[in-house]
């Protein structure tokens, strides 16, 4: 998963068409050229600051950032990439090691059917962790975030290598989902307070450069860990080198902070709050309430959908009807809270009214539901259908990370040249339709690989624009103040497609897979019935061209061209979502201060 997983305004200025490649943006701000090449579009209404001073109507976190980009020299913020692309370095391996060992290691605990519960209840709960992690960003400071998150990433890793069976696991997902999902989403917002927008598409492309690496090494070293040494290692030794590596950024930040605070550009006010006042103060400011309500409400209304037909009475069983019920209201009253009872709600509704930002959020949503219909069991399929090795498995799902390194890069620069970003959008879309609609015919028993690997780059074409084009265009719309909340509703909305995407995909699977099994299967394998379907492992033991193994085959072919064909038809709506989306200049707009790329 590239993670994928995945990768996410404006004070307008007028600039030239050329500038150095680090900069202090110093600019006067002015009116901003918008909206699909037409009339200009007038600028929110915004205060005249000293460049040379952070400005004073901003929060403690965003002020703090904008002291540490006016003190730090070129060196350090050139020290501070390398470091960003070291962490995107250590992410991109470990997800690449754990996205091909977790079918093995679920069926190890004779539960590969229920890949998805897991990614959903992970997805749900880092659904939620956005709003609260961008406010504390922007009350507390980037590195208290930062922090915060490398502690969940490490204890999620560490509890990995420990468990032994599947509910711990399960937990163990989830800290390690949160903490790298909110790793990977407080570097993107540190990365754009360190760039210029005209400039960021390059700087996400340079920080994400890593997976072109990690991609074919990840899945080898997978492989030789599962094979010769053991799955737990596979992620013991990421919990010993990923805090090494994230501390330099840490330390940085704060050293830097201390500087501005001697060179007098932040002054923090003392705080006369008690200790229950505090208390009171941050759940407010983080709004608790509704974290518990959102991620509580969304795990209790999707999980139904994957494991009602494990169910003893499948969808009449009281438990599921009760979840759903429960769910359903959980996400009510979370509405209800937002609206009307939250002092600090999470979804900042006037960003919304943005069509931009309803753009770039549905687009983002609408991708991600489509890539993860079908993705939870790529590689299982590869392994079982196509009869290839884990290592080889592992290098055609990441495909993606490959294409979309390189091309990232391209796209980055072509932005930066023209200054726009809407018109790649256009060869995007359709071009992801039309690849996943070839899947549809190649993504069944007796294709050859290479017909996969040709979609897989297409698919990865349209991806990598919509990455970089979806956080171009939701930081666009808003001012430096709400650069952590827009890219974390963009990753809210994104991670929800994630969650709902899986929860079709594992629908789609119960309803198919099984049934394909019973129908399939020969006479003599059916007394190995449950195992054949709950462990991939006893799958390719039966011999490429027996009776069982073809059976198998033509059951995955059978769930896969309908998880496919499911995403192909939700894609379509990425085509109005992107004519919402205005063509805003980025060479006209300006965002942060001090010295950035």
């Amino acid at each position: 998963m590239t993670v994928i997983n995945r990768f996410r305004a404006l004070r307008r200025h007028s600039t030239e068409e050329t500038v150095p490649a680090v900069t202090n943006t110093t600019e006067e701000p002015k009116q901003d050229s918008v909206a699909d090449g037409t009339a200009p579009v007038t600028a929110p209404e915004q205060e005249q600051h000293d460049p040379s001073r952070p400005s004073e109507d901003l929060q403690h976190g965003v002020k703090n950032i904008e002291a540490v980009t006016l003190t730090w020299t070129k060196a350090t913020l050139i020290a501070v990439f390398i470091n960003i692309w070291f962490l995107y370095f250590v992410n991109a391996f470990q997800s690449a090691v754990f996205w091909t060992l977790v079918p093995y290691i679920t069926s190890e605990f004779t539960a590969h059917s229920l890949l998805n519960v897991i990614y959903v209840v992970g997805d749900c709960m880092s659904a939620a962790t956005y709003i609260p992690l961008a406010r504390t960003m922007d009350t507390f400071g980037r590195a208290e975030g930062f922090l915060a998150m490398c502690i969940f990433a490490t204890l999620g890793l560490i509890m990995m290598a420990a468990c032994h069976n599947l509910p711990t696991f399960c937990a163990a997902y989830v800290f390690y989902n949160i903490g790298f999902s909110g790793m990977t989403y407080s570097i993107d917002v540190i990365t754009a307070d360190a760039s210029k927008l005209k400039n960021r598409g390059l700087a996400f492309a340079f920080t994400s450069s890593p997976y072109i690496i990690t991609a074919f090494a990840g899945p080898k070293v997978a492989e030789d860990f599962y094979g010769d040494i053991s799955w737990r290692w596979g992620f013991g030794c990421f919990a010993i080198i990923f805090p090494i590596v994230a501390a330099p950024l840490f330390c940085m930040l704060k050293w830097n902070t201390h500087k501005a605070k001697k060179l007098g550009l932040l002054v923090r006010e003392p705080s006369n709050r008690t200790f229950l006042q505090s208390i009171f103060h941050y759940n407010n400011e983080l709004d608790l309430i509704g974290v518990i309500l959102f991620s509580g409400g969304l795990v209790v209304f999707l999980l139904p959908f994957s494991i009602a037909p494990e169910a003893p009475n499948g969808w009449g069983s009281d438990y599921i009807i009760a979840m759903i019920v429960v769910g359903f209201v959980m996400l009510f009253v979370f509405i209800l809270h937002e609206a009307y009872t939250a002092p600090r709600p999470m979804l900042n509704w006037k960003l919304l009214s943005d069509r931009t930002v309803i753009g770039a959020c549905l687009l983002d949503a609408t991708y991600q539901l489509c890539y993860y219909c079908w993705n939870g069991y790529f590689t299982s399929f590869l392994r079982v259908v196509n009869d290839i090795t884990i290592a080889e498995s592992g290098y055609v799902a990441n495909t993606f990370d490959v294409v979309s390194g390189v091309l990232l890069l391209g796209v980055g620069f072509l932005i930066r040249r023209t200054g726009r970003f809407k018109w790649l959008l256009y060869i995007a879309v359709p071009l992801y339709i039309f690849a996943q609609g070839l899947m549809i015919y190649f993504r069944r028993p007796n294709q050859s690989v290479g017909y996969l690997v040709m979609c897989q780059v297409f698919i990865s074409i349209g991806g990598a624009v919509f990455i970089i084009c979806e956080q171009l265009a939701i930081l666009a719309a808003v001012d430096h103040q709400h650069v952590a909340t827009v890219l974390a509703l963009l990753n809210v909305v994104g991670t929800v497609g994630d969650a709902a995407g899986s929860t079709i995909c594992g629908v789609i699977w119960q309803a198919t897979f099984k049934k394909a099994l019973q129908n399939y299967l020969p006479q003599s394998a059916m007394d190995n019935f449950d195992l054949i379907y709950d462990d991939v492992e006893t799958q390719v033991l039966y011999a490429p061209g027996s009776p069982t193994r073809l059976a198998i085959q033509k059951a995955y072919g059978y769930a896969q061209t309908r998880m496919l064909a499911a995403g192909t038809s939700i894609m379509v709506l990425a085509v109005p979502w992107t004519m919402m989306i205005r063509n805003i200049d980025l060479k006209a707009v300006q965002q942060v201060k001090g010295t950035v790329f």
